[in-house]
C-alpha cells in the first residue's frame, strides 16, 4: 500500500491542494483563486468564509483526479496545511462566524495604530520580546484596529466570547469540526507572527497581551508543527488526519530542506521572503530583520529562523497586467525585461504599500525614477523585477551582518523563478550563485513534509535526502564586484526618494 501525504497551501491570492507520492512527487492538484477586497487605497481584505470554500473545493477536485488515477482516500496518511501568515480573522467563539473581513498581511490601514503604540510605554520592549517590531505587517496591530474600529467585534470581546486566529487557526477550526468540536489551535511558526507569543519560551507572554489591550481575547492553543491535531470533519478526505501546519515561508524552508544552520532560501511570491536557519537560538537582529520560528517538530527543539520580508514582488507583476495595463500576462514580464539589456537608468521602488525588511518605512510608496524618451516598457518590466531582486540583497547584506556569514548559494522557489531572466537578475546583483529546484511547489511540500513526519511515512530528515533532487537549476553571476556595487548605489538613491511620501 503507498503512503501519500496531502498539503493545502492557502495562499494570498490562490489555495490549492497537491498530493505528494513518498519519493515527494506532485502526483494530483488542483488550483483556484479568491477574491481579493480592496475597500479603500492600502486595505487588502479576505472573505473567511470563501478561504474555507476554496479549501474544500480544491480538496474535491483532488480527490476525483485521485479516483481517475486508482489511488484510494485510505492511502492518504495525512493532510497538512501551510497559509499566509499574519492575516487576521477575529470570530465570536459561540457563533463561529467572523465579525469582520479578514485583514491582509499586506494591508496598510494600521499606520496610525502603529503610531499609537510606538508612543505606549515599554514599546521599545516588544522588539525583544516577540522577535518584530510594531508594523502594520502583523496581527497584533491588526487585532488593536478591528478592537478599535469596528463596533459589532468590540461588543462580542467585551462579553469575553472574541476568538482570534491566523488563517492555518481558522483552517484548522473549521476543517475538523467548527462549531462541532474544532480544535482551536495554531502553531509555533505561525504563533511566532502574532506578537503575543515570547520568542524564547514560545508561551503567550503576559507583557505583549497587556500592551496590545486583549487581555480578554480568546487565543489558539499554540501546538508543534508536526503532530496529529485532529481529524477532516467533512468532505471526501473525511477522518484523515490532520497532522502539519507552518505558515508558507517556513513552509518553504522545510520544503527546500535547510534543515541545517546556515542555510537559506528565498521564495518569490506575492511578496518575497528570505529566511535564514539560525539553529536551535534565536537571533535578535541588530540590522532591521525579523527573528521568527523556522519550525518545530513535536519532541524537538524549535529551530529558529531570521527573515527579511518584502511586501510586494509578484503583486507589483500583478499590478502592471491588472491595474496599469502595461503587460497582458504574467508570463510577458519576462519576454520583455529579457529585450533589453539593463533598465537604461529606469528605479522602479516598488513600495505600493511601503517598505519592509530592512527599511522599515510606512512612509514609503510605490516611485519610478530616471525615465527619458529612450524608456520603452521593456526598461520598465526589468526594472519591476530588479526590485525585488535588489531588496533581497538588501536583506542578504543584512543576515550576513547578523549571522557574521557570508552566503555563497541562494536556494529560490515561488513564481517568480519560473522566470529565468529574474532568476538571471538575482544572480548578477548578489554575486552568488542561485539554486532553483525543478519542483517548485516547495511550500506545499514543506506541509506535507510537516504532516508526514507525524505520521511516520518519513521517520528522519536522512529519508527526505532524495526528494526534490532532480532537475536542479543554478544561475550563476556574470557581474563583478565594481558593477554590482554601482547598481546598488543607484537602487539606494531611489530607495532614497521613495520613503517620506505620506506625511
Amino acid at each position: 500500500m503507498s503512503s501519500y501525504v496531502g498539503a493545502l497551501d492557502q495562499g494570498t491570492t490562490s489555495t490549492r491542494f497537491i498530493l505528494f507520492s513518498p519519493d515527494g512527487k506532485p502526483v494530483a492538484s488542483h488550483q483556484i483563486e479568491f477574491t481579493q477586497i480592496y475597500p479603500h487605497p492600502g486595505w487588502v481584505e479576505h472573505d473567511p468564509e470563501e478561504l474555507v470554500s476554496s479549501c474544500l473545493e480544491c480538496m474535491s477536485s483532488v480527490a476525483k483526479e485521485m479516483r481517475t488515477q486508482g489511488i484510494k482516500v485510505a492511502d492518504v496518511k495525512a493532510i497538512g496545511i501551510t497559509n499566509q501568515r499574519e492575516t487576521t480573522v477575529l470570530w465570536d467563539i459561540e457563533t463561529g462566524q467572523p465579525l469582520y473581513n479578514a485583514i491582509v498581511w499586506s494591508d496598510a490601514r494600521t499606520g496610525d495604530t502603529v503610531k499609537k503604540l510606538e508612543a505606549q510605554p515599554g514599546a521599545d520592549e516588544i522588539p525583544k520580546l516577540c522577535g518584530l517590531p510594531l508594523s502594520t505587517y502583523f496581527a497584533g496591530v491588526k487585532v488593536r484596529w478591528i478592537l478599535d474600529n469596528v463596533k459589532e467585534a468590540r461588543e462580542c470581546y467585551d462579553r469575553g466570547k472574541l476568538a482570534f486566529s491566523t488563517i492555518d487557526s481558522w483552517l484548522l477550526y473549521n476543517l475538523t469540526g467548527g462549531l462541532n468540536g474544532g480544535a482551536h489551535i495554531t502553531d509555533t511558526s505561525n504563533a511566532s507572527r502574532s506578537m503575543f507569543m515570547n520568542i524564547e519560551t514560545l508561551k503567550y507572554d503576559e507583557k505583549l497581551i497587556k500592551f496590545f489591550g486583549v487581555e480578554k481575547l480568546i487565543l489558539p492553543k499554540i501546538v508543534s508543527s508536526a503532530e496529529v491535531y485532529g481529524r477532516i470533519g467533512t468532505g471526501p478526505f473525511a477522518n484523515i488526519p490532520l497532522a502539519g501546519c507552518l505558515g508558507d515561508q517556513s513552509a518553504a524552508l522545510v520544503g527546500q530542506k535547510a534543515f541545517e544552520p546556515g542555510q537559506a532560501k528565498n521564495t518569490y511570491g506575492t511578496g518575497c521572503f528570505l529566511l535564514y536557519n539560525a539553529g536551535e537560538k534565536p537571533i535578535i537582529s541588530n540590522n532591521g530583520l525579523l527573528t521568527t520560528v523556522g519550525y518545530h517538530f513535536k519532541g524537538q527543539k524549535p529551530v529558529y529562523a531570521l527573515e527579511g520580508s518584502i511586501s510586494v514582488a509578484g503583486s507589483c507583476i500583478k499590478w502592471l497586467r491588472d491595474n496599469i495595463g502595461l503587460i497582458e500576462s504574467s508570463e510577458q514580464i519576462g519576454e520583455l525585461a529579457s529585450q533589453v539589456d539593463d533598465s537604461a537608468g529606469v528605479v522602479f521602488v516598488t513600495a505600493l504599500s511601503g517598505l519592509f525588511a530592512p527599511y522599515w518605512r510606512t512612509d514609503a510608496r510605490g516611485t519610478i525614477l530616471g525615465l527619458t524618451q529612450f524608456t520603452t516598457k521593456a526598461h520598465i518590466c526589468r526594472a519591476a523585477l530588479e526590485a525585488t531582486c535588489f531588496q533581497t540583497r538588501a536583506i542578504l547584506d543584512a543576515m550576513a551582518k547578523d549571522s557574521g556569514k557570508p552566503f555563497t548559494k541562494l536556494r529560490v522557489d515561488g513564481g517568480m523563478t519560473n522566470s529565468d531572466i529574474a532568476m538571471q537578475i538575482q544572480a548578477d546583483i548578489l554575486g552568488i550563485e542561485v539554486e532553483r529546484p525543478a519542483m517548485r511547489e516547495t511550500t506545499a511540500l514543506g506541509a506535507a513534509i510537516a504532516a508526514g513526519f507525524a505520521v511516520g511515512v518519513w521517520k528522519s530528515i536522512e529519508d527526505l535526502k532524495d526528494i526534490n533532487t532532480e532537475g536542479m537549476t543554478e544561475f550563476a553571476s556574470k557581474t563583478n564586484e565594481e558593477e554590482r556595487a554601482a547598481m546598488m548605489k543607484q537602487w539606494n538613491r531611489g530607495i532614497e526618494r521613495a520613503v517620506g511620501w505620506l506625511e
